[in-house]
């Protein structure tokens, strides 16, 4: 079959992404609760890692790199992301959102690196695809930066 292109995730994740949602977004099935405390440094940390993993979301659809010296980017910038959700949501959903898709991520390098092998480095990439992915994932921070409020109901900027 040529022309088709099938990619293969983890066994079950249909059902982790359903059971997410309904956790975030039905009250009725689960009241918040706060585990933890954050950190008082947890929320510009956690603006820090979301920028790393935004730039790693670029890398991973550019030519960078950065993906010369990490093999999945974008998997390894939503890990990131959920470490740095985590140190900000102490509460019940927010560690099982953030908590299971970080163990998703980590969950398909393994599988990916145990399925496809040696891993075969990329060709070095120009400066300027470099500044390129890094504009990228500026953008794409700052414009979740700005739609968070909208997206999460929760700004990430105090006003």
């Amino acid at each position: 079959m040529t022309g088709i292109y099938v990619h293969y995730t983890t066994p079950g994740y249909e059902f982790i992404t359903i059971f997410q949602l309904l956790i975030v977004s039905e009250e009725t099935l689960v009241n918040p609760v706060s585990v933890y405390a954050s950190p008082g440094w947890g929320k510009p940390v956690t603006s820090f890692l979301i920028l790393i993993a935004f730039i790693l979301f670029s890398a991973a659809h550019s030519k960078s790199n950065i993906r010369r010296f990490i093999r999945h980017p974008q998997l390894i910038g939503l890990v990131i992301w959920s470490v740095g959700h985590l140190l900000s949501n102490g509460d019940n959903r927010s560690i099982v959102l953030f908590g299971t898709l970080g163990i998703w991520a980590i969950t398909e390098i393994i599988l990916i690196d145990k399925r496809e092998g040696t891993w075969i480095k990329p060709d070095s990439a120009s400066i300027k695809s470099e500044l390129l992915m890094l504009i990228k994932g500026f953008a794409i921070f700052a414009a979740f930066l700005l739609a968070h409020p909208y997206i999460a109901g929760v700004p990430v900027i105090a006003r």
